[in-house]
């Protein structure tokens, strides 16, 4: 195809760490490593704006706040993004804009793309359950407040030439919620590749060495907020203890950290469950490629970028049955499903994982066969046709 100029408006970016953010950094270096010229219109991690280079990519850096009640994201007042998207606009002039949200930035983004009748392609990560409570208002406000910004995401999002969400039940979710019917799933795509040279290479590390019995690990990735209910997963992994060997990692900070650690002492646990913070991303893929099993017991995910990375690294996996985890997971085939809320049942299949390492293997042979179809490349050749169609006025079929 044509190489185009392609701005990217991002609510949250690097070195924020989510999935969302994750995706944009990914989807923008992808984009600049196949030849394209990319810009990057994102929140300032340090409140001034600016423009820097990532990755082949030209970030620009809009003026920010911290956000109140979410100390992980930063946010721009809409003056100031209405002001500065404006002037990166004229500065850039780009061919095709694809906006990763619909708040303050993202609206100044698809307001400027309409301005200048430059084609737009809208992808939706947020589900406003997992923000509204965090929110500075009261707990008998959220459900209304959600169901307000689902409706603000369809009147902002109803102006784009193509909107995406990561799965077919993120999908069906702003079909049904914000009213955007015409919108379709492409998978957020991940760099399959790395984690399974990651994996081999620590496969072969473990034959060069000593050969100690090695317990088997039981990695979970993520926010240590409550949606995530790792809570539930320390509750199950005390349930097979001391009979059943096996350790826990959890990786990953947020706001219920401290009462997940003093959960973990409560039970006994403290020596066989780790709590390792926020990793590095080569950090990250070690403990991928060492652990065992990973288990994803979040009840909000739209896709979740950890447990493809799981399933790239070659791990079985037991999720929640929930949201659009049961797409990632095929009970009997790479994992098993749990019902959320029932530690007894995700205890039973911890069991059975922990101490059947033929299945585990089985399992994870298949998370990686099943992982094809998110790849990095797939996903970029995605949208790489996604913005000749728009550009072209072409219907879309994707």
């Amino acid at each position: 195809m044509n190489m185009l100029r392609i701005l990217v408006g991002a609510e949250t970016f690097a070195p924020d760490v989510n999935g969302a953010a994750r995706f944009a950094d990914r989807l923008s270096a992808g984009l600049a490593a196949r030849g394209h010229e990319v810009h990057v219109v994102a929140p300032s991690p340090e409140g001034r704006g600016g423009v820097e280079e990532r990755d082949g990519v030209v970030v620009h850096r809009v003026t920010s706040r911290h956000a109140p009640g979410l100390d992980a994201m930063r946010v721009c007042l809409p003056w100031d993004a209405a002001r500065e998207v404006r002037d990166i606009f004229t500065r850039v002039r780009p061919d095709v804009v694809h906006t990763n949200g619909h708040m303050s930035l993202g609206r100044a983004v698809v307001n400027n793309a309409r301005r200048t009748g430059v084609p737009l392609v809208a992808t939706n990560h947020l589900m406003p359950e997992n923000i509204v409570g965090y929110l500075p208002i009261p707990e008998s406000m959220h459900s209304a407040f959600a169901e307000w910004m689902y409706r603000d995401l369809g009147r902002v999002y109803s102006r784009a030439d193509a909107v995406t969400a990561p799965t077919p039940r993120a999908v069906e979710l702003i079909a049904r919620r914000a009213g955007l019917t015409a919108a379709f799933p492409v998978s957020n795509g991940i760099d399959a590749d790395a984690y399974e040279r990651a994996r081999a290479g620590a496969r072969r590390g473990i034959a060069a060495g000593p050969q100690a019995v090695k317990e088997p690990t039981v990695l979970f990735v993520g926010r240590l907020n409550q949606e995530k209910r790792v809570d539930e997963l320390i509750r199950a992994f005390a349930l097979i203890a001391p009979d059943v060997p096996g350790r826990l990692d959890v990786v990953g900070d947020g706001e219920r950290a401290g009462a997940w650690e003093a959960l973990t002492a409560e039970l006994g646990m403290s020596e066989r469950v780790r709590f390792r913070g926020f990793l590095s991303d080569d950090e990250l893929l070690e403990a991928y490629a060492t652990a065992d099993l990973f288990c994803m017991p979040g009840v909000a995910e739209l896709q979740s970028i950890v447990t493809m990375e799981a399933m790239a690294a070659r791990l079985p996996v037991i999720a929640a049955d929930a949201m659009a985890l049961p797409h990632l997971v095929k009970p009997g085939a790479n994992g098993e499903l749990f019902q959320p809320g029932d530690v007894e049942e995700l205890a039973g299949h911890l069991r059975t994982l922990l101490t059947d390492a033929t299945l585990r293997e089985r399992y994870g042979d298949a998370s990686r066969e099943l992982i094809q179809a998110h790849t990095m490349g797939a996903t970029l050749g995605v949208f790489e046709s996604l913005y000749e169609k728009v550009m072209g006025a072409v219907p879309m079929g994707v």
